[in-house]
C-alpha cells in the first residue's frame, strides 16, 4: 500500500515561490527551480496553485500585501503629501535593501522583458506599476485640495518624477548600491516638492 503524500504548508510554499520569482524573475524561474525550492513534485504544485503563471500572480499579490505594502501604509498614516512622499521613498529603500530578502521591488524587476507567449504577465505587471503611479499622483492632488500643497502644483509631473525615482531605487538596490547612498538621493530629490509645500 502506497504511503500518503506528505502534507505541506501552502503559505510557506507560496512564500518560497515568491522569493524565487523575486530573485530570478518570471521567465528566469523554471518549474524545475520551483520543484527544488518548494520540495514538491510539479504535479503537486500544479494541483495546489494551478499553472506557473497562476502561482506567479499569487506570489506577486503576497508581495504586495506583505513587504510591498509600504506604500499603502504611508498613504494611510502620513497626514501631508510631503510626508507621504518622503516616507514612501525611504521605506522603499529599507525594503529593497533588506539583507534577508531579495533586492529591489518584485513588481519592478520580475518581468521587464518577456517572450511573446508571456505578454500577459508583462502587461499585468505594467498595470500594477501604473497603479502605483496613480496612487502617488492622487495623493499629491489630495495635498492640493487639502491645502498642504500650493494651488499651482502640478501633481502629474511631480507624481511621475517620484514614481520614476521609486522604480529607479529598485534597480539601484538590485545593483548593490549601498543603502546610505540611496537615502542621500532622497535628500537631494525632496526639494523638487519643497517649493510647492504649504504644510510640511
Amino acid at each position: 500500500m502506497a504511503g500518503r503524500p506528505r502534507e505541506f504548508d501552502r503559505a510557506q510554499a507560496l512564500q518560497k515561490a515568491r522569493d524565487a520569482f523575486w530573485t530570478r524573475g518570471y521567465e528566469g524561474t523554471s518549474m524545475a527551480d520551483l520543484v527544488s525550492m518548494l520540495g514538491l513534485a510539479s504535479a503537486r504544485i500544479y494541483a495546489a496553485f494551478g499553472s506557473k503563471e497562476d502561482l506567479f500572480r499569487e506570489a506577486v499579490v503576497l508581495y504586495e500585501t506583505s513587504e510591498g505594502s509600504f506604500a499603502t501604509s504611508a498613504l494611510a498614516e502620513e497626514p501631508t503629501a510631503k510626508r507621504f512622499v518622503e516616507r514612501l521613498l525611504r521605506d522603499a529603500i529599507e525594503i529593497y535593501t533588506r539583507p534577508d530578502l531579495p533586492k529591489g521591488c518584485m513588481v519592478v524587476s520580475a518581468a521587464t522583458n518577456c517572450a511573446t507567449e508571456n505578454d500577459g504577465v508583462l502587461h499585468w505587471l505594467a498595470e500594477r506599476r501604473l497603479a502605483r503611479n496613480v496612487l502617488i499622483v492622487e495623493r499629491l492632488k489630495k495635498g492640493v485640495r487639502d491645502g498642504d500643497l500650493k494651488p499651482d502644483t502640478d501633481p502629474e509631473a511631480l507624481g511621475d518624477y517620484y514614481t520614476t525615482l521609486l522604480f529607479g531605487l529598485s534597480v539601484q538596490a538590485r545593483d548593490g548600491v549601498p543603502k546610505k547612498r540611496l537615502h542621500d538621493l532622497i535628500t537631494v530629490a525632496m526639494p523638487a516638492l519643497d517649493g510647492f509645500v504649504l504644510q510640511p
